[in-house]
């Protein structure tokens, strides 16, 4: 790999969860330091402030385990993927931006977060999710019950278009239940995971 070190001899260095993709901190490496990376699979840097390599965690067994390396398109930066142990920053946050180091599923995670603050306000006269859940467990899960046949039907048909308006029905309906379980998607993951070989 062209690595294109600054006159100081050094390289900005983005360290990355390997899983959840979230950033966790910012660090830098000289030549010495990414070797001692690549060999021992446990993130090293070089201290600008001590004049010298340090690995993560040496002191606080918070290890970045290494997972892979990728260099940007000018060769000047490098994003590390690691699968982190413990939390990543000096302070005892996930992250140096005291960010929860936790998955996020993008708008999945944004109408998870919809669908939570409807149930909690109750206004069954304006809201379609909070008339849903007022009328208890079995009616939420009996229409995912109808959306999912549904989708079915759909998929055997040839109107994509409709197959995927019911696919997205199945699929919102299906967070509702999950969430009237008290479950969400970090539940669905975990389960994936334990079976992933």
């Amino acid at each position: 790999m062209t690595i294109k070190y600054d006159n100081n001899g050094l390289v900005p260095a983005i360290i990355q969860d390997a899983t959840t993709k979230n950033v966790l901190m910012l660090g830098y490496m000289n030549e010495e330091a990414y070797q001692k990376t690549l060999k021992t699979k446990k993130v090293t840097f070089f201290s600008r402030s001590k004049q010298r390599l340090w690995t993560k965690g040496e002191e606080s067994g918070n290890f970045l385990n290494l997972v892979d390396i990728k260099n940007d398109c000018d060769n000047d930066s490098l994003l590390i993927q690691v699968n982190p142990v413990g939390p990543t920053c000096h302070t005892g946050t996930d992250t140096c931006w005291k960010e929860k180091n936790t998955s996020n599923f993008g708008f999945f995670s944004t109408l998870e977060t919809v669908i939570a603050e409807r149930v909690a306000n109750k206004d069954t006269a304006k809201s379609y999710v909070a008339s849903l859940f007022s009328k208890g467990i079995n009616k939420v899960a009996q229409k995912v019950g109808e959306e999912a046949v549904e989708t079915v039907i759909e998929a055997m048909d040839n109107n994509d278009e409709l197959f995927l308006y019911e696919s997205a029905d199945l699929l919102f309906h299906y967070l509702m239940l999950l969430q009237a379980k008290g479950f969400t998607l970090k539940d669905i993951e975990a389960e994936l995971k334990g079976r992933h070989k």
